[in-house]
């Protein structure tokens, strides 16, 4: 089969004025980034049509390391959807350049299953993710200037919570110190980087609901302590609205295609691992402005993307999707029952039936919010009828859940559209009941990590580090324990440990940190060694990428 960025090549494209032209968008709406890309303005928002269309979620079972194609059935689903005769819209994360260089590749989906100009989306795209940059590191040399000004006052800080980020994996920056020199270059202080999807800025901007608010919670920013040990904000600093200028078009949600034009927006990229792990509330919201269906996904397992979905975008927006869709494949079924990952690409009908327990918890902890659960099994070329007509009948027969196949990567729409009508008669028939939360907003922090911990990852116990606790009680100080809770984890393991595969239960979770993310609000529990800043891998991604006459290649 040819190359993503081949079959992207091959495709002609429609000019985005005629793509949103189609769903009805307004012109004066609309700020084209040339002739395939446009900025939507928010006031294209439909209020009304938001709460009559059908939300569709897409999460999957724990993956593996080379993940396991949710963007690729999300654009399959809305193309299959657009084949059967819905108006269906996908709403997409944009891609890290972190990881597009480092371990993954592109990440517009693939196949006969993406969004385009993949090159421009997996590359500088709008750029989104150089505002978020830039506001972020521009609050970081305002309050190193804040510093040294009030350095021999009552008036400094005893503690800076705040640090930099950049879009790229570089581990030689997660620890660093600053302010080297002469006194007048600055004050002497350890800090580091963090990942910009892991930036409280990529948090804020994608739940906003508009600029006003995206100020407000700015404002709210904590970026450390005085020497009184009172909590100093962006809006002590004085700039919130410096830096809400920076980010005024990067709040517009980015309006694309697929390779079928069908619409999509793609906007915000927060890792689920790290962070809350979905695109933009504005550009989910302009997905059910304009669609009957909006498609949706949430990143790696349904433990972290899914739960996080449910529990914070969907607290605060009031969204509850109409069904949840569950990606599956034999691969990850395969190393998830303890066959050898060097092993999973082969025929093995025992590996299949071992991995069902993870693929079992996955269906049980999203009926626990009141999903009403669809399997989609994503097929791959080495994939026998046997295997698969076994997980077919572990789903309908044991799980009673729907269950589909998914070919779009190799047949585009037409290889979703068994998928997208089962989606349909599911929604008419059997859609899901109101949003029933894994823990409530009036429990405690600890309670609220305990409830996620036990009832959706199967820990025994969760320890709290002491340096926590005391943070807790810092939180609860400030009046914030009513805030939601996003663990970050490994998304390889049910546990803290990345290499715990498998169906283990009754394990102890450890929280060894806490982030308090007060303008996104929401607060963030670290378990286990959880990098904030990605490393890159001993042959990156970029060592395939090269530009030859001034046309991309090695860009998948």
């Amino acid at each position: 089969m040819k190359k993503d960025i081949e079959i992207a090549r091959e495709t002609v494209l429609q000019p985005i004025t005629t793509i949103a032209s189609s769903i009805g968008i307004p012109e004066e709406y609309i700020e084209p980034y040339g002739r395939y890309i446009a900025k939507v303005n928010i006031k294209a928002l439909k209020p009304e049509k938001i709460k009559k269309s059908n939300l569709i979620l897409v999460t999957a079972i724990t993956p593996t390391k080379a993940g396991i194609g949710k963007t690729t059935v999300s654009i399959g689903l809305a193309l299959g959807l657009n084949k059967i005769g819905k108006k269906a819209v996908v709403a997409l994360r944009e891609p890290s350049l972190g990881p597009v260089f480092g371990m993954k590749g592109g990440a517009a989906g693939g196949g006969y299953a993406q969004v385009l100009p993949m090159d421009q989306i997996n590359l500088h795209f709008t750029g989104d993710f150089h505002a978020i940059t830039s506001a972020h590191n521009t609050i970081s040399a305002l309050l190193d200037n804040y510093i040294y000004q009030n350095r021999n006052s009552c008036q400094g800080l005893s503690k800076v919570l705040w640090k930099r980020v950049i879009d790229v994996n570089d581990r030689n920056l997660r620890h660093i110190i600053t302010g080297l020199g002469k006194e007048s270059d600055g004050v002497l202080q350890q800090t580091g980087f963090d990942i910009t999807a892991a930036s409280e800025i990529m948090a804020v901007l994608c739940l906003a609901k508009d600029l006003d608010d995206l100020k407000e919670r700015i404002e709210n920013i904590l970026l450390g302590y005085t020497k009184e040990g009172k909590p100093f904000t962006v809006k002590d600093l004085g700039v919130a609205g410096a830096i809400s200028i920076l980010l005024k078009d990067a709040m517009m949600p980015n309006l694309v295609q697929t390779i079928e034009h069908t619409p999509a927006f793609i906007h915000g990229g927060p890792f689920a691992n790290i962070a809350h792990g979905c695109n933009s509330l504005v550009a989910t919201e302009m997905a059910l402005s304009y669609g009957d269906y909006a498609v949706t996904e949430a990143g790696f397992g349904a433990d972290l993307g899914a739960e996080k979905f449910f529990d914070i975008k969907c607290r605060m927006a009031g969204l509850s999707p109409k069904l949840t869709v569950l990606v599956a494949t034999l691969g990850a079924l395969k190393m998830h029952g303890g066959t050898d990952e060097k092993e999973i690409y082969k025929p093995s009908l025992e590996g299949v039936r071992a991995g069902f327990s993870n693929l079992q918890r996955h269906v049980e902890n999203l009926e626990k919010f009141g999903q009403t659960v669809l399997v989609c099994f994503n097929r791959f070329p080495q994939d026998t009828e046997e295997e698969i007509e076994l997980v077919r009948h572990f789903c309908e027969d044991e799980l009673k859940v729907g269950f589909a196949i998914n070919t779009a990567f190799s047949k585009g729409g037409e290889g979703a559209k068994e998928l997208a009508q089962l989606v349909v008669e599911t929604i008419e028939k059997a859609p899901s009941k109101p949003l029933h939360f894994a823990y409530k907003e009036e429990d405690s922090i600890e309670e609220k990590v305990r409830k996620i911990a036990q009832n959706i990852y199967g820990a025994k116990s969760v320890v709290f580090d002491s340096s926590v606790q005391k943070e807790i009680r810092k939180i609860e100080e400030m009046g914030m324990s009513h805030y939601p809770v996003c663990i970050a984890k490994t998304q390889y393991s049910w546990t803290g440990n990345p290499k715990a595969y498998g169906n283990i239960c009754d394990f102890e979770l450890e929280i060894d940190d806490i982030v308090i993310n007060s303008g996104a609000k929401m607060i963030v529990a670290i378990a286990g060694n959880m990098m904030r800043m990605p490393g890159l891998p001993k042959e990156p991604a970029a060592l395939g990428m090269d530009i030859v006459d001034g046309v991309i290649e090695g860009l998948n």
